[in-house]
Protein backbone atom coordinates (compact mmCIF):
# COMPACT_ATOMS: atom_id res chain seq x y z
CA UNK A 1 0.00 0.00 0.00
CA UNK A 2 1.18 3.50 -0.78
CA UNK A 3 2.40 5.22 2.37
CA UNK A 4 3.43 8.86 2.73
CA UNK A 5 5.24 10.62 5.59
CA UNK A 6 3.21 13.02 7.73
CA UNK A 7 5.61 15.06 9.87
CA UNK A 8 2.89 17.64 10.58
CA UNK A 9 -0.89 18.00 10.13
CA UNK A 10 -0.55 19.86 6.82
CA UNK A 11 1.62 17.09 5.39
CA UNK A 12 -0.93 14.55 6.58
CA UNK A 13 -3.75 16.42 4.83
CA UNK A 14 -1.72 16.67 1.62
CA UNK A 15 -0.90 12.96 1.77
CA UNK A 16 -4.54 12.02 2.26
CA UNK A 17 -5.58 14.23 -0.66
CA UNK A 18 -3.11 12.36 -2.85
CA UNK A 19 -4.12 8.90 -1.64
CA UNK A 20 -7.85 9.51 -1.40
CA UNK A 21 -10.06 9.01 1.65
CA UNK A 22 -10.53 6.92 3.72
CA UNK A 23 -6.96 6.58 4.97
CA UNK A 24 -5.06 5.19 7.92
CA UNK A 25 -2.93 7.36 10.19
CA UNK A 26 -0.26 5.50 12.13
CA UNK A 27 3.03 5.90 13.92
CA UNK A 28 6.09 4.07 12.64
CA UNK A 29 8.19 4.52 15.78
CA UNK A 30 9.86 1.15 16.51
CA UNK A 31 8.57 0.94 20.09
CA UNK A 32 4.97 1.47 18.94
CA UNK A 33 4.82 -0.70 15.84
CA UNK A 34 2.09 -3.36 15.97
CA UNK A 35 0.77 -1.85 19.22
CA UNK A 36 -2.68 -0.72 18.15
CA UNK A 37 -3.71 -1.09 21.79
CA UNK A 38 -1.59 1.98 22.62
CA UNK A 39 -3.51 4.17 20.19
CA UNK A 40 -0.85 4.49 17.51
CA UNK A 41 -3.13 3.46 14.64
CA UNK A 42 -6.26 5.24 13.41
CA UNK A 43 -8.19 3.48 10.65
CA UNK A 44 -10.90 4.58 8.22
CA UNK A 45 -10.19 8.29 8.65
CA UNK A 46 -12.94 9.66 6.43
CA UNK A 47 -12.12 13.31 5.72
CA UNK A 48 -9.81 16.24 6.45
CA UNK A 49 -11.59 17.22 9.65
CA UNK A 50 -11.34 13.68 11.02
CA UNK A 51 -7.69 13.47 9.97
CA UNK A 52 -6.73 16.69 11.75
CA UNK A 53 -8.56 15.51 14.86
CA UNK A 54 -6.87 12.09 14.73
CA UNK A 55 -3.45 13.69 14.26
CA UNK A 56 -3.97 15.89 17.30
CA UNK A 57 -5.15 12.97 19.40
CA UNK A 58 -2.18 10.87 18.31
CA UNK A 59 0.40 13.48 19.27
CA UNK A 60 -1.39 14.46 22.49
CA UNK A 61 -1.46 10.83 23.57
CA UNK A 62 1.92 9.53 22.46
CA UNK A 63 4.33 12.41 21.92
CA UNK A 64 5.86 14.73 19.35
CA UNK A 65 5.68 13.94 15.62
CA UNK A 66 9.48 13.74 15.45
CA UNK A 67 9.32 10.85 17.92
CA UNK A 68 6.26 9.14 16.43
CA UNK A 69 7.24 9.34 12.74
CA UNK A 70 3.60 9.43 11.58
CA UNK A 71 2.55 8.25 8.14
CA UNK A 72 -0.66 8.32 6.15
CA UNK A 73 -1.48 5.09 4.35
CA UNK A 74 -4.16 3.99 1.91
CA UNK A 75 -6.71 1.69 3.52
CA UNK A 76 -6.32 -2.03 2.84
CA UNK A 77 -9.31 -4.20 1.94
CA UNK A 78 -10.97 -5.82 4.94
CA UNK A 79 -9.72 -9.28 5.81
CA UNK A 80 -8.01 -11.44 8.42
CA UNK A 81 -4.83 -10.07 10.01
CA UNK A 82 -2.03 -12.64 9.95
CA UNK A 83 1.69 -12.78 10.72
CA UNK A 84 4.27 -14.40 8.44
CA UNK A 85 7.86 -14.75 9.63
CA UNK A 86 11.12 -16.41 8.68
CA UNK A 87 14.07 -16.74 11.03
CA UNK A 88 17.27 -18.69 11.53
CA UNK A 89 17.38 -21.33 14.27
CA UNK A 90 20.87 -22.34 15.38
CA UNK A 91 20.00 -26.04 15.28
CA UNK A 92 17.39 -26.36 12.54
CA UNK A 93 18.34 -23.58 10.11
CA UNK A 94 15.80 -21.36 8.38
CA UNK A 95 12.25 -21.71 9.68
CA UNK A 96 9.01 -20.35 8.23
CA UNK A 97 6.29 -19.39 10.74
CA UNK A 98 2.62 -18.44 10.43
CA UNK A 99 -0.16 -17.36 12.76
CA UNK A 100 -3.02 -14.91 13.17
CA UNK A 101 -1.99 -11.45 14.34
CA UNK A 102 -2.65 -10.38 17.90
CA UNK A 103 -3.76 -12.54 20.81
CA UNK A 104 -3.85 -15.95 19.05
CA UNK A 105 -0.12 -15.91 18.34
CA UNK A 106 1.16 -13.49 20.99
CA UNK A 107 -0.75 -14.77 24.03
CA UNK A 108 -1.74 -18.31 23.09
CA UNK A 109 1.29 -19.31 21.05
CA UNK A 110 -0.93 -20.44 18.18
CA UNK A 111 1.82 -20.46 15.57
CA UNK A 112 2.84 -23.14 13.09
CA UNK A 113 6.33 -23.73 11.67
CA UNK A 114 7.96 -25.44 8.71
CA UNK A 115 11.57 -25.72 7.62
CA UNK A 116 12.88 -23.88 4.59
CA UNK A 117 12.78 -24.58 1.68
CA UNK A 118 9.04 -25.09 1.93
CA UNK A 119 7.05 -27.04 -0.65
CA UNK A 120 3.53 -26.35 -1.91
CA UNK A 121 2.31 -28.99 0.52
CA UNK A 122 4.21 -27.36 3.40
CA UNK A 123 2.59 -23.99 2.67
CA UNK A 124 -0.90 -25.50 2.51
CA UNK A 125 -0.36 -27.43 5.75
CA UNK A 126 1.19 -24.44 7.50
CA UNK A 127 -1.91 -22.25 7.33
CA UNK A 128 -4.15 -25.19 8.27
CA UNK A 129 -2.03 -26.24 11.27
CA UNK A 130 -2.91 -23.41 13.63
CA UNK A 131 -5.88 -23.86 15.96
CA UNK A 132 -7.47 -20.65 14.67
CA UNK A 133 -7.37 -21.84 11.03
CA UNK A 134 -11.20 -21.96 10.72
CA UNK A 135 -11.18 -18.14 10.73
CA UNK A 136 -9.50 -18.29 7.32
CA UNK A 137 -12.10 -20.60 5.82
CA UNK A 138 -15.39 -18.87 6.58
CA UNK A 139 -15.90 -19.28 10.31
CA UNK A 140 -19.44 -18.49 11.52
CA UNK A 141 -20.60 -17.12 8.21
CA UNK A 142 -17.64 -14.88 7.46
CA UNK A 143 -16.24 -14.89 3.93
CA UNK A 144 -13.36 -17.31 3.28
CA UNK A 145 -10.11 -15.50 2.54
CA UNK A 146 -7.69 -16.01 -0.33
CA UNK A 147 -5.60 -18.86 1.07
CA UNK A 148 -4.01 -19.45 -2.34
CA UNK A 149 -2.49 -15.95 -2.21
CA UNK A 150 -1.33 -16.62 1.35
CA UNK A 151 0.33 -19.89 0.34
CA UNK A 152 2.09 -18.09 -2.51
CA UNK A 153 3.42 -15.46 -0.11
CA UNK A 154 4.77 -18.18 2.19
CA UNK A 155 6.54 -19.86 -0.72
CA UNK A 156 8.02 -16.57 -1.92
CA UNK A 157 9.38 -15.84 1.55
CA UNK A 158 10.77 -19.36 1.78
CA UNK A 159 12.59 -18.90 -1.52
CA UNK A 160 13.92 -15.51 -0.41
CA UNK A 161 15.58 -16.77 2.76
CA UNK A 162 16.77 -19.98 1.08
CA UNK A 163 18.40 -18.09 -1.79
CA UNK A 164 19.85 -15.33 0.42
CA UNK A 165 21.38 -16.74 3.63
CA UNK A 166 22.38 -13.23 4.69
CA UNK A 167 18.68 -12.62 5.40
CA UNK A 168 18.50 -13.91 8.97
CA UNK A 169 15.00 -12.75 9.84
CA UNK A 170 11.91 -11.39 8.10
CA UNK A 171 8.67 -10.34 9.78
CA UNK A 172 5.59 -9.45 7.74
CA UNK A 173 3.04 -8.05 10.18
CA UNK A 174 0.24 -7.64 9.64
CA UNK A 175 -0.58 -9.40 6.40
CA UNK A 176 -4.25 -8.68 5.74
CA UNK A 177 -5.73 -11.58 3.78
CA UNK A 178 -8.96 -10.58 2.02
CA UNK A 179 -11.45 -12.72 0.08
CA UNK A 180 -9.42 -11.74 -2.99
CA UNK A 181 -5.73 -11.06 -2.55
CA UNK A 182 -3.71 -9.87 0.41
CA UNK A 183 -1.84 -6.78 1.57
CA UNK A 184 1.38 -6.62 3.57
CA UNK A 185 1.02 -3.61 5.86
CA UNK A 186 4.28 -3.91 7.77
CA UNK A 187 7.63 -5.55 7.14
CA UNK A 188 11.04 -5.74 8.77
CA UNK A 189 14.17 -7.50 7.55
CA UNK A 190 17.43 -8.17 9.41
CA UNK A 191 20.67 -8.92 7.58
CA UNK A 192 23.83 -10.49 9.00
CA UNK A 193 26.75 -12.61 7.84
CA UNK A 194 25.26 -16.00 6.91
CA UNK A 195 25.78 -18.81 9.43
CA UNK A 196 27.97 -21.71 8.36
CA UNK A 197 26.12 -24.88 7.30
CA UNK A 198 27.67 -28.32 7.06
CA UNK A 199 24.56 -29.97 5.59
CA UNK A 200 23.16 -29.61 2.08
CA UNK A 201 19.73 -30.08 0.57
CA UNK A 202 16.29 -29.59 2.08
CA UNK A 203 15.63 -30.26 5.74
CA UNK A 204 12.44 -31.37 7.48
CA UNK A 205 11.13 -31.14 11.01
CA UNK A 206 10.71 -34.58 12.60
CA UNK A 207 7.23 -35.92 13.30
CA UNK A 208 6.34 -36.50 16.94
Amino acid sequence: LETLPAPDPEAAVAAAARLGYPVALKTTAPHLRHRADLGGVRLDVADEEALRRAYGELTDLLGKPAELLPVVQAMAPRGVDTVVRASIDAAAGAILSFGLAGAPSELLGDTAHRLVPATDRDAAELIRSIRAAPVLFGWRGSAPVDTAALEELLLRLSRLVDDHPEVVSVALEPVVVAPQGLTVLGASVRLAPPPARSDVGPRRLPNY
